[in-house]
């Protein structure tokens, strides 16, 4: 089988599709046949290497997990004898975290791990992405800040893969949404349910004073000290992009002040967290209070142009690899 393997860290060249031996199922796993995973910004990271501490656990000179990818969606090919609720034909999508290994024609995973029967009403390209930025927005949104109808939440980057999601959530919820991003992304933010869109290029948020309950930066372009004046008192800071100042931050905040720094790793959260939101999510979609959003799919072969993409930092929603048609 076909997949893209990371051969060392750098830039998206480094990406080679190669030949591989194809996985079979031991009795408790099930064998699927991917037809979309997700390009994503943390795949990115991980592709470069970066924050190099994070090497540590990565791989100190290349990856360890050499095949890349992490959100998927396909068919069920063939099911161990243990497995009890999965057969083949089933269409399923998911996440394998720090598995890896989903930029691949064929994954092997448990029935344990994060996977869930695919509607009918989600497309592959949809399914394949709900567990990246759709699944963080909501641990955040739903376990960090607790958001609660009425308050007012500033989103920035809200035309990200996280930000989309976010946005829409947040205004599922009954939060007033300001949702902060660049000149061309406006109009486009206001249709995912902002209450208020500001143009990073004309306004500085974090200028503002006492304005908001939850600032959520989706993107890691902010800073707590910075964004903390913007805050309500009992206010909080959130976001996904882990550097060892907001790991600080967290920690003295959560201790001595009364407006908050918090940061979770979705991924590394257990998976009977993560399948209730999840399919909190599912039913967001099917009543069409959110829809997953997607900048470009790339044919399999063209995943170096999706990577080059997503690093601009300028993409609208999310990229997917789309796998075969078949």
């Amino acid at each position: 089988m076909k997949a893209v393997v990371c051969t060392k860290y750098g830039d998206p060249e480094v990406l080679k599709i190669q030949e591989i031996k194809k996985p079979s199922p031991e009795e408790n796993e099930i064998l699927v046949k991917i037809k979309v995973s997700s390009i994503t910004t943390a795949e990115s990271m991980m592709r470069q290497g970066t924050p190099k501490y994070a090497r540590l656990f990565l791989g100190l000179t290349k990856p360890k997990s050499a095949i890349t990818g992490t959100g998927y969606s396909g068919v069920v090919e063939a099911v161990g004898s243990k497995v009890n609720n999965f057969k083949p034909g089933d269409e399923v999508f998911g996440e394998t975290a720090l598995g890896f290994g989903t930029n691949a024609d064929y994954i092997c995973t448990s029935e344990d791990h994060l996977i869930l029967p695919k509607p009918a009403s989600l497309s592959f390209e949809k399914a394949a992405i709900l567990c990246d930025g759709a699944l963080t927005a909501a641990n955040f949104l739903y376990k960090l800040a607790e958001i609660k109808p009425g308050q007012k939440v500033l989103i920035n980057g809200a035309a990200g893969s996280i930000g989309s999601a976010a946005t829409q959530i947040a205004a599922n919820l009954g939060a007033k949404v300001s949702g902060v991003c660049s000149t061309k992304n406006i109009q486009f933010v206001q249709s995912l349910g902002a209450h208020q869109v500001i143009d990073y290029s004309q306004e500085d948020f974090t200028s503002l004073k006492n304005q908001y309950d939850v600032i959520f930066d989706t993107v890691g372009k902010s800073n707590y000290c910075d964004c903390r004046k913007a805050l309500k008192p009992g206010g909080c800071y959130i976001s996904p992009v882990l550097s060892l100042s907001l790991l600080m931050q967290v920690m003295f905040s959560g201790i001595f002040l009364s407006k908050k720094a918090k940061f979770s790793a979705t991924g590394l959260k257990p998976v009977k967290e993560l399948k209730p939101m999840l399919k909190d999510l599912l039913n967001l979609t099917e009543r069409k209070s959110l829809d997953p959003v997607i900048d470009q799919s790339f044919p399999f072969a063209q995943v170096v142009d999706a990577h080059r993409l997503v690093d601009t930092g300028h993409k609208r929603g999310n990229v997917v690899l789309v796998h075969s048609t078949n």
